[in-house]
């Protein structure tokens, strides 16, 4: 049975250009395709994510009344989100994201975030009972610091799972992690959070010990190529990736974020819900654009039909 899922964060429009690289600084590079326009926003792709895998899915946010807010929403509605808590802020401007993605897939992203800034404690405050009635809570980090707390705060009252994917990365709080059940971060993330570079599995560990330390149930990093690795309990647990074809990395980080939330909030077990994450994310990585490249559940179960899933490494 689907399960329910609250998303608080940012909606953007993604403004594309496919380029043959990406400038270095003071750097022009010609041959560039036509501008696209993809939704985007990590709150709003990752509520799109769990969505289109068959989670019930709301989305409390802010956009602008300008004309990006229509194509922003439209998108999540044509897969059932529930937009009813995204408020149109008619002082402030919809999210913007600007990003130029290479020939090899890689990409570089320059974020205005707009009416994102201006979520507030009273949004909220309105969108307590749909939180406290979801089976997770799913938080980014594109909007307001209190407005995120606020939210953990919400779901930990309620007893609703909180999944954290502290991106873009930035030190964070014991009063927000102590509430953080999940936490889902690539390399570059976690080594921001705790100080500590990763560069060995051994690493992984010791950066995950220190994340628990803070009451952090499971950390889960992301790795890109090399999978992912799952920490829990005095368990390391190491999903190796899933070969595909790479065109456009753009949303890989949100496909596994709403697989994983999306397959949690229906009840399968961790290890269960972080192998749909791994190859939601790796089929993300297969198409251009941030929601246009999110697969659909009958996408990812034959996926997963037609893959060898190895059981992960554990130590």
């Amino acid at each position: 049975m689907p399960g329910q899922v609250a998303v608080v964060g940012s909606l953007n429009l993604d403004l594309v250009l496919q380029a043959p690289r990406i400038p270095a600084p003071g750097e022009t590079v010609l041959g560039a395709c036509d501008l696209l326009r993809f939704p985007g926003g990590k709150g709003a792709n990752q509520a799109f994510a769990a969505a289109n895998l068959g989670a019930r899915v709301h989305m409390i946010g802010r956009v602008g009344v300008d004309d990006f807010a229509a194509p922003v929403l439209a998108s999540l509605a044509s897969v059932g989100v529930d937009t009813r808590f995204v408020i149109r802020d008619e002082q402030a401007a919809t999210g913007i994201g600007m990003i130029v993605v290479d020939a090899d897939g890689q990409n570089a992203i320059t974020v205005a975030s707009g009416a994102n800034a201006a979520v507030t404690l009273d949004d909220i405050s309105a969108a307590e009972a749909t939180i406290g009635g979801s089976d997770v809570l799913l938080l980014q980090l594109e909007i307001p610091m209190p407005a995120i707390v606020a939210a953990a705060k919400v779901a930990q009252r309620h007893g609703v799972t909180t999944i954290l994917n502290p991106a873009p990365a930035q030190p964070l709080s014991a009063e927000l992690l102590s509430r953080v059940n999940v936490l889902i971060a690539n390399e570059t993330e976690a080594a921001i959070l705790t100080g500590m570079p990763i560069e060995s599995d051994a690493d992984i560990e010791l950066t995950a010990d220190a994340l628990r330390a803070t009451g952090v149930e499971t950390i889960i990093v992301t790795r890109g190529s090399r999978g992912c690795a799952r920490i829990g309990q005095n368990t390391l647990s190491l999903h190796p990736a899933f070969g595909v074809e790479v065109v456009d990395t753009t949303a890989a980080g949100d496909a596994f974020v709403g697989g994983f939330a999306a397959a949690l909030a229906a009840g399968s077990q961790i290890e269960t819900a972080t192998v749909e994450g791994n190859a939601a994310g790796a089929l993300a990585c297969t198409r251009l654009g941030a929601q246009a490249s999110l697969p659909a559940r009958s996408a990812l179960n034959e996926f997963l039909r037609s893959e060898s899933v190895l059981p992960p490494n554990r130590s």
